[in-house]
């Protein structure tokens, strides 16, 4: 990287904290007005406690050289050998100091997921160990995987390309959605969600401004993020910037097309918090192939998104019993898996398909199984579910004493009967 692009890089990146705060505020308003300050106040100490961990041990497993496992006469860089409190980070090279900040920024990220998925009922001590757990092994592992050895194997293992994810789709929102669904399935729904006769009981998020709000605030996070990752991981010229960003957009606008026109149908009318799902939805599956598409298949990968997000949240809740607040599952799992296979799809790249294929293999052949066994490990630990009369007067004043909205008075849910 000239000069030049090292200084947008990093002026990209004192931007891409906003789509963390997007997400938080996102997260917060498809809870209950009861769990509110919780869930925010949540998001903020988890995406600490996850900064201050991953610097201190698990920037060493996702950058260095790394740890090399020789199998069937091919060299496995599994694990990293950085140093511990990211020691003498200012004589390293600037590219590879940014490289570190964006990985930063994505794991604070990619925590509040499976925050999100466990709302009003996940308790903030088992949601800070998940956290620990995503910043000091899962991810620096998905991040060094993914901008490792699976980028490398057109030269490592003869295919005609790499893994490419300049946006960070495996390690964030693939590995975020992955804990969402473990901790749906550990914790359970929420009391009331789905009674006995096995009819499913609408609870709508208590603030649909906050989530729109954060859906703005997301864009700009996002954009930021896959034009920084543009320049950083795909060594991109500053002139494919402005499509980045572009196709960025597109993508996201095509998703809120698509589910406002899905949920207008199915509903007779648009449903709000739904087409906030489905604008998030293509924003990530932007992350893996916005700086590899061309427009034309940006806008088609966002319907494609946009389309799935409503039917698949309405999947989900209704014939498989899964309790989704923010429908972390469908936005961020399912998402970021199809965008990137449509990275290999639409990019035009030869091999390029094949390479993303082995990326998704290794992603749901052994992440998925990894994360959902050592989150049911920690649930042993930590419980992750409030009691029933906390899960009941909310988890603001279980949690925290009192409650978001203090001059309001909180009336009893008669699903809780």
């Amino acid at each position: 990287m000239n000069d030049a692009s090292t200084l947008v890089a990093f002026l990209l990146l004192m931007l891409a904290p906003l789509a963390i705060a997007g997400l938080a505020f996102l997260n917060t308003g498809l809870g209950r007005a009861r769990s509110a300050a919780q869930a925010l106040t949540g998001s903020l100490a988890l995406l600490a406690l996850a900064s201050i961990l991953f610097v201190a041990f698990g920037a060493a497993l996702a950058t260095g050289s790394g740890h090399s496992l020789s199998i069937a006469g091919h060299s496995w860089n599994l694990i990293g050998s950085g140093a511990f409190f990211i020691n003498g980070l200012s004589a390293q090279p600037l590219q590879s100091q940014l490289e570190l900040l964006f990985e930063l920024f994505s794991v604070a990220l990619c925590v509040l997921i499976p925050w999100g998925s466990g709302a009003d009922r996940l308790r903030l001590p088992a949601g800070a160990t998940i956290a620990a757990l995503y910043a000091l092994i899962l991810f620096p592992l998905a991040a060094h995987w993914s901008y490792g050895w699976l980028a490398t194997l057109d030269h490592a293992f003869g295919l005609a390309s790499g893994f490419v994810d300049p946006g960070g789709a495996a390690p964030i929102h693939v590995l975020g959605g992955f804990g969402a669904l473990a901790v749906v399935w550990i914790a359970g729904p929420r009391h009331g969600k789905f009674p006995q006769e096995g009819l499913s009981t609408a609870m709508p998020g208590h603030n649909v401004v906050y989530v729109l709000f954060g859906c703005l605030l997301s864009l700009i996070g996002w954009t930021a993020f896959n034009t920084a990752g543009a320049l950083l991981w795909l060594h991109a010229p500053l002139t494919q910037l402005p499509l980045t960003a572009i196709n960025t957009l597109l993508s996201a606008s095509a998703a809120l097309a698509a589910t406002f026109t899905v949920t207008n149908i199915r509903f007779g009318k648009p449903d709000a918090s739904l087409s906030a799902n489905g604008w998030m939805a293509g924003l990530v599956a932007s992350s893996a192939s916005a700086a590899l598409v061309a427009p034309a298949a940006a806008i088609l990968i966002g319907i494609v998104a946009g389309l799935l997000t409503p039917l698949l949240v309405e999947l989900f809740e209704l014939a498989l019993s899964i309790d989704d607040p923010s429908g972390a599952i469908a936005v961020h799992m399912v998402s970021g898996l199809w965008g990137l296979l449509a990275s290999g799809l639409f990019s035009g790249r030869p091999g390029q398909l094949l390479a993303q294929l082995t990326g998704l293999a290794v992603l749901l052949g052994f992440f998925l199984p990894l994360v959902y066994f050592l989150l049911l490990a920690i649930n042993r630990l930590v419980p992750f579910r409030a009691d029933y009369d906390s899960e009941r007067m909310g988890m603001d004043l279980s949690e925290l004493g009192g409650n978001a909205y203090p001059e309001f008075v909180m009336h009893r849910d008669d699903s809780y009967r």
